[in-house]
């Protein structure tokens, strides 16, 4: 990667736009795709805000409930709305919250914030019937916007970043070409295709060939005369959340089985990877577009 390539006014190897914009408001629950999105120092505002754990304050995933799939998000009039089959709405205000609960997210324990008996109802009484007794009882629990959690610094190249309750990085960028090449793989096989969403990116990018976001180094997007920075840092290994139709949240194995075949990444000691888990270095605040043009420079490490 040249030296200059976070100038704005320097020639970019790649030229892209952004074809589509994600936020997942709870951790493993449905996304949003959305026309614009606001960047924050975190990633895109409200994702991964809310995160659902156990009595012992433990996240809970698809992984261990696959229905958290068929749960439904949108924002309405100041408040993330929830949906289920057979629930009845839950509205919750966005800047709702009630007392203080710890939570751990992989290796991080944080404070963060609950929110509240009628929302530990409502996921209890969706996800309950069906989950091991361990995960019976349930509650919804809220990013403290006054808590720090970083990002693993051996990957970021010890520059600070930090994210709310994603995995480990603020954002996650794929490509459609990506898309693509997984689904006419699949289609060769006789399998159907299959859509984004099971890969739960934030950023889709448009104009490059397939796993070019993991060639690049920082993407410079152009936001109305100003610009965002963000950097692709870690490739996002791959668990068997894709193999879950976000549809009927049943499981097959096509989708990790034909990645297996072509997608073992030695960054990560073969693991499979799909998408590039990005931090933000500049434009906090900015509004992200579908239509924005972003460029880039090849990386070499």
């Amino acid at each position: 990667m040249s030296a200059d390539s976070s100038s704005p006014t320097a020639p970019a190897d790649v030229q892209a736009t952004i074809a589509e914009l994600w936020i997942y408001p709870v951790k493993s629950c449905a996304g949003i795709r959305v026309p614009e999105a606001e960047l924050t120092d975190t990633g895109l505002l409200y994702d991964r805000a809310w995160m659902v754990v156990d009595a012992e304050g433990e996240f809970v995933t698809q992984r261990e409930l696959p229905r958290m799939a068929l749960i439904q998000t949108a924002f309405r009039m100041g408040q993330l709305v929830l949906r289920a089959p057979g629930m009845l709405a839950l509205h919750l205000a966005l800047d709702a919250a009630e007392g203080p609960l710890k939570v751990r997210v992989w290796d991080d324990e944080v404070m963060a914030c609950d929110m509240g008996d009628v929302a530990a109802q409502w996921f209890s009484d969706f996800l309950g019937p069906d989950a091991p007794a361990n995960l019976k009882r349930l509650r919804l629990a809220r990013f403290d916007p006054e808590v720090r959690r970083p990002c693993d610094p051996a990957w970021t190249g010890g520059r600070e970043a930090s994210t709310q309750f994603a995995d480990g990085f603020g954002l996650l960028v794929a490509s459609t070409a990506s898309l693509d090449g997984l689904n006419t793989r699949l289609a060769a096989a006789g399998h159907a295709p299959v859509e984004m969403q099971r890969f739960r990116p934030n950023i889709v990018l448009t104009g490059v060939e397939a796993h070019d976001e993991d060639r690049v180094g920082p993407l410079r997007i152009t936001t109305d005369g100003a610009s965002a920075l963000i950097e692709p840092v870690k490739p996002c290994g791959r668990c068997p959340i894709p193999n879950i139709d976000p549809a009927t949240a049943l499981a097959s194995p096509e989708v990790s089985d034909t990645l297996q075949g072509y997608r073992r990444d030695p960054r990560l000691k073969g693991a499979i990877t799909f998408g590039m888990n990005a931090i933000v270095l500049e434009g906090d605040g900015q509004m992200l577009r579908v239509g924005q043009s972003v460029s880039a420079d090849w990386k070499f490490d």
